[in-house]
């Protein structure tokens, strides 16, 4: 059967409907957010009760947007908060905190860092006297490139970067750790290699809200640093989370799950496919990059950025199969 001759099950209709409800929620939660808000708040969309999400930008990080790229979160309990993931530099981090100060009137008592990427990391130092919490391999990450981060975006965020440090966690998961916020359990669940070394979910079992971290994107083409067949497998071991919705590393601030993984299953798919084609012919690398994946560029935002660095990675990993 090919992908134009697909019957349209009673089932996909109603996934169709379901997405499109989301989306239309989201995009007047954003709007209604921004019309409320005063100049210059940090902008919170409500994605269920007691959980919210902050939408970054689809960019590169820069001087102009000080890191405001990835999404974060923020889980209300009775007795206290956790931020989920800090932002791109010290900049958005105290913005952020602010927000949550004003807005919840209870103490941040966690932050909760998805993996070491800096967009999700470096306004981890606004969050003083909140435990910061992570990965069993997020300090070994920070430690082996956390210099080279700060070297490596002075040049695209200039002073955008000052006061930026490296903060590690000092909470760390290995398996699954339950954390309870007064009269709400959370669930922080540390996976195998994948986007990278260190990911880390958040699964609020109140709403059945999944904060995924860059275990997936959205309109931002998937980055792969860890293992591409790693990536790929755990996109089916996530799904089967009983998630209602679920807040992206980056793209839309909440999303309907497990709806949301299919784009992603679909790139990686591809990317994994085209290596495997490419060596089983004998092309090298440098040939792979260029054609690997690229049936899938009209999907994706930065393609051009990153599906060279995923191929590279790819064809690595997969030609010792």
């Amino acid at each position: 059967m090919t992908e134009n001759s697909r019957a349209v099950t009673p089932q996909t209709r109603t996934n169709h409907v379901k997405a499109i409800s989301y989306a239309i929620t989201a995009t007047l939660a954003a709007l209604l957010c921004a019309l409320a808000s005063p100049a210059g708040a940090f902008a919170l969309v409500e994605a269920a009760t007691g959980v919210f999400a902050h939408e970054g930008q689809t960019s590169l990080m820069t001087e102009g947007n000080a890191g405001d790229i990835a999404n974060l979160g923020v889980i209300v309990g009775d007795d206290a908060v956790a931020v989920v993931d800090a932002g791109g530099s010290l900049i958005i981090g105290k913005a952020f905190r602010a927000e949550v100060e004003a807005r919840f009137h209870k103490p941040i008592r966690y932050v909760i860092d998805t993996h070491a990427h800096p967009d999700h990391t470096f306004g981890n130092g606004a969050f003083a006297g909140a435990t910061i919490v992570g990965h069993r391999n997020l300090p070994r990450s920070l430690e082996a490139r956390g210099d080279h981060y700060l070297a490596a975006f002075r040049a695209a965020m200039g002073a955008a970067l000052d006061g930026v440090t490296i903060v590690p966690p000092t909470l760390l998961v290995d398996g699954e750790l339950r954390l309870d916020l007064g009269h709400r359990p959370i669930v922080l669940k540390a996976w195998k290699t994948a986007h990278s070394d260190c990911d880390l979910t958040v699964y609020d079992e109140t709403s059945r809200t999944l904060f995924a971290g860059d275990l997936l994107f959205m309109r931002h083409v998937p980055v792969v640093d860890g293992s591409l067949l790693g990536f790929l497998s755990v996109v089916d071991e996530l799904a089967k989370i009983p998630a209602e919705r679920v807040v992206p590393g980056h793209g839309p601030a909440v999303a309907p799950w497990p709806q949301a993984l299919d784009a992603q299953r679909a790139y990686l798919t591809r990317l994994t496919a085209d290596l495997r084609g490419a060596i089983r012919k004998g092309e090298t690398v440098t040939d792979a990059t260029k054609t690997a994946g690229q049936s899938e560029k009209r999907v994706w935002s930065l393609f051009d950025d990153y599906n060279g660095r995923n191929a590279t990675a790819g064809f690595a990993e997969l030609e010792w199969e």
